[in-house]
This record gives structure tokens, C-alpha cells and sequence, in this order.
């Protein structure tokens, strides 16, 4: 579906996101609506292409402690909150830890250093240094880095669309996969999730969504992923994503 779309490189699309002010939203949707939402693209639409490809593997190991203190933050809404994991580009075996935190202003910032790929499913000794620094810059003072754990893998691959004249950038997830530290599993192959990224004034892609009576979800991989794995959680924040989007198409293995 977006095979006459012309090439970006990572340099160019780096260098425009760069420029802007980021501001971001996901979509979840069917693979059919996703389908008609791309067909129906801005006329010089790109599309990052790396090699002759235009769809790459991701792979993030998510990491919590026993009773699962980050989950629990995001779940119940509280203010100060953050999430570290590992990201891998499977393709070229490049990865990162990344730590997300929220303060207590709301604000969102990402954080990441290169990482080692063999190791991407572990917190290494300088894994642990660099999240306990994180960690006590936003005034979480008594988390012992040595209590977090590979808690959930996702999996999925992603296209990356880049606006013309400024119209921001748009990442497509397809094939979502998530897998519990004990090896539980959920595929959800019907799913799709698109995540705007724009500056001040609303994307295209934003506008095309809206046309199409999308509107954004409040999902996140690793928070919807962990509930839909375990029932027993606290989920209310993604009940309704997961009531319309991760059943029945959803099989746990």
C-alpha cells in the first residue's frame, strides 16, 4: 500500500525531526482501516528506505521491578513516573537503553545510551549505573537497580512516513507481538498502531486520521501489553483499547 511512495533516508528524516517541536499521538486501528488511511496519503509522502527496505524489525525488552513499581505508576496515573527498556533494530543489531521519565510538571523526556546487543534482554553493570542516575534526577532515591527485571518483550515491524513541507512524521507499527519474562506470548496480528509526530500545528497524518473518524488512543506497548498478558493488573486506563483492539483477534501461546 505504499509501494509508490518515493524514498527518504535516515539522514534527511533525522535532520527534519530535528527542526521540530515534538508533539505526539498514537492511533490504534485495524490492518483494513490502516489500509484505507495510507491509500488516501498527502501527495509527496516519503517514506524512510534504508538498503531497498521500507519495513523494519523492532524488538524492546521492558524492565520493572517484582511488583511491578513502573507499570503501576503509569496504570494508576501518578504524576512522577518512568519506564526503561532496551530498543533493538533488529536488522542491524543496534541497540539502546532508553529511560522515559515524567516529572513532576508533566513534562516527557527520553533519554538513551548505545547499548549492547547481546545484551539487550539484561541490565548490564553500566545499564544499572546510567538508570540509577536517571532514576535519582527525577527524585526516585530509594529503587535499588539491581530489583529491576526483564519484565515484557515486544515485538513488531515499523515504516516510517515523513510529511511533505513540514507536515511531521508518522511511525506505522504492524505484526505486535508481546512475551512475558515466563514465556507466555500474545500476538495481536490485527492491530496496527500509527504514531504522529509534529510540531505546534496539527500533522498531516493527523488530519487524514480524523478524516477517516480515527481518533487517538490512549495504548502503550508496554503498559496495554503487560495488562492484556495479566488480567490481574490494574487496566482501567486501557479498557477501552483493549476491549475493541486486543480481542478476538489476540492468541496467547
Amino acid at each position: 500500500m505504499m509501494a509508490g511512495l518515493d524514498p527518504v533516508g535516515l539522514e534527511e528524516l533525522v535532520a527534519e525531526a530535528a527542526l521540530q517541536t515534538r508533539v505526539d499521538r498514537k492511533y490504534a486501528m485495524t490492518v483494513d482501516e490502516a489500509a484505507t488511511v495510507l491509500a488516501a496519503l498527502p501527495a509527496r509522502t516519503r517514506v524512510l528506505t534504508m538498503e531497498g527496505r521500507r519495513s523494519f524489525a523492532y524488538e524492546s525488552y521492558y524492565f520493572d521491578t517484582a511488583d511491578l513499581l513502573s507499570f503501576r505508576m503509569a496504570a494508576l496515573g501518578r504524576r512522577r513516573r518512568f519506564k526503561l527498556r532496551t530498543r533493538s533494530y533488529v536488522d542491524t543489531e543496534d541497540a539502546f537503553l532508553e529511560l522515559k521519565t515524567r516529572g513532576a510538571r508533566s513534562a516527557t523526556v527520553k533519554e538513551r545510551i548505545g547499548y549492547q546487543f547481546a545484551a539487550r534482554d539484561e541490565l548490564t553493570e553500566e545499564g544499572r549505573e546510567y538508570a540509577a542516575l536517571g532514576l535519582d534526577a527525577l527524585g526516585i532515591h530509594d529503587l535499588d537497580t539491581a530489583e529491576l527485571l526483564p519484565t515484557l518483550a515486544t515485538r513488531y515491524h515499523r515504516t516510517t512516513l515523513l510529511a511533505p513541507t513540514g507536515g511531521g512524521r508518522a511511525t506505522i507499527d504492524a505484526s505486535l507481538s508481546w512475551e512475558l519474562a515466563d514465556g507466555r506470548q500474545l500476538r495481536v496480528p490485527g492491530l496496527v498502531i500509527i504514531e504522529t509526530k509534529s510540531g505546534l500545528r496539527t500533522g498531516d497524518m493527523d488530519r487524514l486520521l480524523w478524516r477517516h473518524g480515527i481518533r487517538p488512543s490512549t495504548i502503550s506497548k508496554y503498559g496495554t501489553g503487560l495488562a492484556a498478558l495479566r488480567p490481574d493488573l490494574p487496566s482501567n486506563k486501557w479498557a477501552r483499547v483493549l476491549r475493541r483492539r486486543f480481542h478476538p483477534t489476540a492468541t496467547a501461546a
